[in-house]
């Protein structure tokens, strides 16, 4: 055999060789790297995507959070404002209460004290009838001093 022929066959074998690991393995082997490569690519992508979407839930709970904090604290102040009134209207209602029944006791009190006062009247209309019937020696006309005796209180 010749050596140029062998040589030829080699380099036929050997480039068929290449085509066929060209085609048949290397493309493919390509493709699954590529593939892999664009996986890999993407899984990056999102896990940067949920870092970012993380931090930006963060900043959104702490901003909700200091929201409520501030709606939490408005709250106590209007409800310590609305004790506050509370009290104070509790304090005039008493107040006005108390005044009221200061009133109706005072009125009270001079109602009884006018009751008295006609009793006494009354009385000292009885006693000087009677003293006036003992100097007198005799009995008067009661209806005649009833009148005198009204007269008199009236004039008192």
């Amino acid at each position: 055999m010749n050596i140029t022929v062998t040589l030829f066959a080699q380099m036929a074998a050997f480039v068929l060789l290449i085509w066929f690991v060209n085609k048949v393995l290397w493309g493919p082997l390509n493709a699954l790297l590529a593939d892999r490569q664009k996986r890999i690519a993407d899984g990056l992508a999102a896990a940067d995507k949920g870092k970012h979407d993380l931090e930006l839930s963060e900043k959104k709970a702490t901003e909700l959070l200091h929201e409520a904090k501030g709606k939490a604290a408005e709250i106590i102040t209007q409800s310590e404002k609305r004790a506050s009134e509370i009290v104070d209207e509790a304090k005039v209602n008493a107040q006005v209460e108390g005044e009221r029944l200061m009133s109706a006791a005072r009125a009270e009190v001079t109602q009884e004290f006018n009751r008295a006062k006609e009793d006494l009247r009354a009385q000292v209309a009885d006693i000087a009838v009677a003293g006036a019937e003992r100097i007198l020696g005799r009995e008067v006309d009661r209806q005649t001093h009833d009148q005198v005796l009204k007269d008199l209180v009236s004039q008192i």
